[in-house]
């Protein structure tokens, strides 16, 4: 299998977890506070940054990044207050 097409497959589903994660956080069916909301984020941006990798892009990496970086602090707050 060609690795572009697995890396780009591994983005898209980061992606996907990523818009779920702030549809299910628009549709108030989670809480931004809710641990599973931080860790969809993680687990999306990681993914989108391992096809980053492959087929880089500075600027989807720095935000993609971010996004990783503010997602685990997210994490970090809710595992602190239970």
């Amino acid at each position: 299998m060609n690795v572009h097409l697995i890396a780009d497959v591994i983005g898209y589903v980061g992606v996907a977890l990523n818009l779920s994660a702030y549809f299910l956080l628009q549709s108030r069916r989670l809480g931004a506070t809710h641990w599973l909301y931080p860790t969809m984020n993680v687990f999306g941006a990681g993914m989108i940054l391992v096809s980053l990798a492959v087929t880089p892009n500075r600027p989807a990496i720095i935000v993609e990044g971010a996004w990783l970086a503010i997602s685990l602090y997210g994490i970090f707050q809710a595992v602190k207050k239970h």
